[in-house]
């Protein structure tokens, strides 16, 4: 799954062009640099590879996020409806602009369900946010159809799913704006980083200007810039950015490994009567990052969790129904609104309100799910083994619940 796993000469190459000028910040100091501008070689590059007009590189996938929503006019009081399965960065991006998180329920696609965005939508609601989770993408004609009735904002988490297309086009690019994150476990990987990509040139240039300190970059050096609004520090570095464009040359090479081993094990899996597969839309290729699967009950999920285990065989099966920082169910200090700041009154009531609202259509699916991360360094020999094991694991508990029953 993640860039780190091909790590090599290419990387050390970039990383040595960046240590021999010495020059580690991405803008000024031209005359020690060389010409050597990595981040401005990966912005271009994204554009290239992913087909958006404009690329704003950050310092994380989160920093994008609050990036875009500030560039896109999201603040105090609007709504952004966004889906029950995420990691808690897509949470913290809207709750940093002052926006407030409106959870809704996915469906086997595992993020956005279309019909529950609609019955989400008040006059508050300012932007939807799909987060194409593990890869794989949200039925995105249903959601832009519904943005444009309401006259909302479309903003794609593509984080988790570098390389996925959805009918010809890259996830990310799609929207009034994407983000990707570049962290040690992505697709392709800066070690820290992410980017904010869009066609529209005014949402390029708040972005910018956003992520350093609100610097329009138009004047012959820092000191001559001037700064149209406030912004932040989420710059990346020169060093990170090196890295990225050692990843990006080698997208396609991932994706194929990806393609390939996810196959192959999940032909292992597709013997199994009992198991099914995520939904992809019709029109989307995702990027075979995870194989996602399911069981038709928690019950039956839970067996074979325990079984896998038993047999030593459970790591890189993600149950996220009980993870801490993907799903609603376990988000305490969400719930709680525990904070280290004050954040607004309706931003707390949003939070509290977590802890009673129905989330039991997104429970009969996480419940039941597993995603298994794919690794781009197994051998054929490695995902056999594992396949037979892991479909064993599973009959096995199929077998014995069904004895019980």
């Amino acid at each position: 799954m993640p860039g780190f796993e091909l790590f090599g000469a290419e990387e050390r190459q970039h990383i040595n062009d960046v240590m021999e000028t010495g020059i580690l910040m991405r803008y000024g100091f031209d005359g020690p640099r060389k010409g050597i501008f990595k981040a401005n070689e990966l912005e271009q590059k994204i554009t290239e590879v992913f087909g958006c007009g404009y690329a704003q590189l950050t310092s994380s996938g989160t920093a994008a996020l609050t990036t875009a929503m500030a560039a896109l006019n999201i603040g105090v009081g609007d709504e952004v409806i966004m889906p029950s399965f995420t990691f808690v960065a897509s949470f913290e991006a809207v709750l940093s602009v002052g926006a407030i998180p409106v959870l809704v329920d996915i469906d086997e696609t595992l993020t956005l369900h279309p019909e529950a965005v609609k019955a989400a939508i008040t006059p508050k609601t300012r932007c939807v946010m799909p987060v194409h989770m593990c890869g794989s993408m949200a039925d995105l004609d249903a959601l832009k159809a519904i943005c444009d009735e309401h006259d909302l904002i479309l903003l794609e988490d593509a984080c988790q799913s570098i390389g996925g297309t959805y009918k010809g086009k890259a996830l990310g690019t799609i929207g009034h704006a994407g983000t990707f994150s570049f962290d040690f476990v992505k697709t392709i990987t800066c070690g820290e980083g992410g980017v904010v990509m869009t066609n529209s040139k005014d949402i390029f240039e708040k972005c910018d200007g956003y992520t350093d300190h609100g610097h329009d970059h138009k004047g012959v050096d820092r000191g001559a810039d001037l700064h149209p609004f406030i912004g932040y520090n989420f710059r990346i570095s020169e060093l990170h950015a090196a890295i990225g464009l050692a990843q990006i040359g080698k997208l396609d090479q991932i994706l194929a490994i990806q393609k390939k081993n996810n196959q192959l094990l999940r032909s292992y899996l597709e013997q199994i009567p009992d198991i099914t597969f995520r939904v992809v839309p019709e029109g989307g290729v995702d990027n075979f990052a995870f194989l996602s699967w399911f069981l038709p009950t928690e019950d039956l999920m839970r067996a074979a969790i325990a079984e896998m285990k038993a047999q030593g065989i459970l790591a890189g099966n993600f149950y996220w129904y009980d993870n801490n920082w993907h799903y609603i169910r376990k988000w305490q200090h969400l719930h709680n609104a525990t904070t280290l700041n004050n954040i607004s009154d309706a931003q707390k009531a949003a939070l509290h309100d977590l802890k009673t609202q129905d989330f039991s259509v997104s429970d009969a699916i996480m419940s039941r799910c597993i995603s298994t991360a794919i690794s781009l360094t197994w051998t054929e020999e490695q995902i056999h083994d594992k396949g037979a094991k892991m479909a064993a694991a599973i009959k096995k508990a199929i077998a014995e619940a069904s004895v019980v029953a």
